[in-house]
């Protein structure tokens, strides 16, 4: 586990390379958001982003997307991955929605993940994204910097959330979501990390890292 003095610099470094780190799903309001999110479950943003743009052209609220109604739904999204499933997530949390919800996305944990489609992470991303809640949605790119920098170690997605939550300083937890994972799909990479040009390598734990002497040398040649 990384000091809280390593932990300052280490979100003190991700605020100065970017002040304000945005989700790269693309979306127009809060359901939009909540549909987006749903759709990225193993699927990439790039992807989820190329289907919604023509998607949400059509249907970017509850009421339009039941009335474009499940086979609508999944012609958009068939080059998703598991596009039957969640084509009717989607149709059925927008029908609930309008039910139970007026039609508004809910704020409160509870009722998000009652939704279909819908877990913890799914949540957490709409409440810190939408609403700016101090939530961690632990995605795999997360789960893996947590554990290699020895910022949260833990085996599973909870025990990360849970002492990322308890470690990060209030004045970074904001962004620390999307500044770990941005940093987990560019730099930190499962395969090949680039750690000679890691931001945040002096701090990191891993051991397995590149010796920082090579990295020093190859930060000289960028």
């Amino acid at each position: 586990m990384l000091s809280a003095i390593a932990i300052n610099k280490i979100f003190a470094t991700f605020q100065k390379l970017n002040p304000k780190p945005e989700t790269e799903l693309k979306y127009v309001n809060p359901y939009t958001l909540l549909v987006a999110v749903v759709l990225s479950a193993q699927a990439t943003d790039v992807g989820v982003n190329r289907a919604t743009e023509k998607l949400f052209r059509v249907a970017n609220n509850p009421g339009a997307m039941v009335k474009l109604g499940l086979a609508g739904i999944t012609q958009y999204v068939r080059t998703i991955n598991f596009f039957n499933a969640k084509a009717k997530n989607i149709f059925n949390l927008s029908k609930i929605l309008l039910a139970e919800h007026g039609g508004e996305v809910p704020r409160a944990r509870e009722a998000l993940e009652k939704l279909p489609g819908v877990g913890r992470k799914t949540a957490n991303v709409v409440l810190n994204v939408a609403w700016g809640e101090p939530t961690m949605a632990v995605d795999t790119h997360i789960f893996r910097v947590s554990n290699r920098t020895g910022l949260a170690p833990g085996d599973t997605p909870r025990e990360v959330e849970d002492g990322l939550l308890a470690h990060i300083p209030k004045k970074y937890i904001n962004h620390a979501h999307h500044w770990l994972i941005l940093h987990g799909r560019y730099t930190c990479t499962a395969r090949a990390p680039k750690c000679a040009t890691c931001p945040i390598f002096t701090w990191c734990q891993w051991p397995e890292k590149i010796p920082a002497k090579m990295a020093q040398e190859a930060k000289k040649k960028t």
